[in-house]
C-alpha cells in the first residue's frame, strides 16, 4: 500500500496536481502495467503497478464532490487509513497526524487561502461550463478550461489537455493546483483503436496508452518547475456487460475499484 506524505509538510512548499483517469478500471490499468504499456505512468507506480482502492461514488459528479472535500479513494484493504487532506471536523476518524485539514469547504478553496493559485482543465460534461451544473465543480477553481477539443470522443484530447497545463504553469507565478480530468477512457472511446466499431475492454486499453504517451511533456515540466506531489487516480470504473452491467452508475465491483498512485516529481525534501 502507498505510503502517505506529511501533506503539512507538502502543502505551501510543493505544486499541487490532481488528476483523473475518467472511467478507468483497475483491472484494465493493471493489466496494460503487467504489460508494459504505460512506460511513463509506470517510472512513478508502486513496484508491483497501481494501488487497488475503492472510489466514492459510481459517476463522476459524485466522486469529484467527495475528492475534492479530501475523500479520494479508499484503500482497498480493511482499516481506518488515514486521508492526505480532511475537513476539520471533530469525529473524522480518518483524520491522521499527516493529514492536510482545512476549514474551507474544497481542496481548492482551502489551497487557494494558502496562496496557490487554481487551475482546472476539464474533461467530461461535467466539467463543460456549458450549463449550470457543468460549472459546479470548475467554480472551485481560480481557473477553469474547457473546449470540445478536450471533450470525450476526441482522439488527441488528452494531448491538448496536456498542452494546455504545460502553457498555464509556463503563465503562472508562485504555487499551483493544477487538476485535469482526463477525458479519454470515458466511452465513446473507440476512436483509439483503429478500426473498432463500438466501445469495448480492448478500446478501453486502447484509450488508456494513449493517455500514458501524453503525460510525458506534463510530468517533465512539473519536474523542472517545481517540488510538485501528483495525485492520479480513476473516479469509477465502467462495465462492458459483466453481469449484464453496461456503463457506470450501478453498484458493481468494476465500478467500484479504481486505480489510485501519489508521487513526487522535482527536488523535493517530503
Amino acid at each position: 500500500m502507498t505510503t502517505n506524505p506529511d501533506m503539512n509538510g507538502v502543502v505551501g512548499t510543493h505544486d499541487i496536481v490532481i488528476i483523473t483517469l475518467d472511467t478507468l478500471r483497475f483491472d484494465v490499468a493493471q493489466a496494460a502495467f503487467e504489460r508494459g504499456e504505460l512506460p511513463v505512468l509506470a517510472r512513478h507506480l508502486l513496484p508491483s503497478g497501481w494501488e487497488r482502492r475503492h472510489s466514492p461514488s459510481s459517476f463522476t459528479y459524485a466522486a469529484h464532490q467527495a475528492f475534492f472535500a479530501g475523500y479520494l479513494p479508499t484503500p482497498a484493504s480493511p482499516g481506518r487509513h488515514a486521508r492526505l487532506f480532511a475537513s476539520a471536523f471533530r469525529g473524522s476518524e480518518t483524520t491522521g497526524r499527516h493529514t492536510f485539514a482545512f476549514d474551507e469547504a474544497s481542496i481548492p478553496e482551502a489551497l487557494t487561502a494558502r496562496g496557490y493559485h487554481t487551475v482546472c482543465i476539464g474533461g467530461v460534461g461535467f466539467f463543460n461550463q456549458q450549463n449550470a451544473l457543468g460549472r459546479v465543480l470548475p467554480g472551485l477553481f481560480a481557473e477553469s478550461h474547457w473546449n470540445p477539443a478536450l471533450g470525450v470522443g476526441r482522439r488527441d484530447s488528452t494531448r491538448r489537455q496536456v498542452a494546455l497545463a504545460v502553457e498555464r504553469l509556463h503563465a503562472t507565478d508562485g504555487r499551483v493546483l493544477l487538476f485535469i480530468n482526463v477525458s479519454a477512457i470515458h466511452s465513446p472511446n473507440r476512436a483509439h483503436l483503429p478500426g473498432a466499431e463500438e466501445d469495448s475492454l480492448a478500446t478501453h486499453a486502447a484509450a488508456l496508452r494513449s493517455v500514458d504517451a501524453a503525460l510525458a511533456p506534463l510530468f517533465e515540466v512539473c519536474a523542472a518547475r517545481a517540488p510538485t506531489f501528483v495525485i492520479v487516480c480513476s473516479d469509477h470504473g465502467t462495465a462492458y456487460g459483466e453481469d449484464g452491467h453496461h456503463g457506470h452508475r450501478v453498484g458493481h465491483d468494476i465500478v467500484w475499484t479504481v486505480p489510485y498512485a501519489h508521487f513526487f516529481l522535482g527536488n523535493s525534501a517530503c
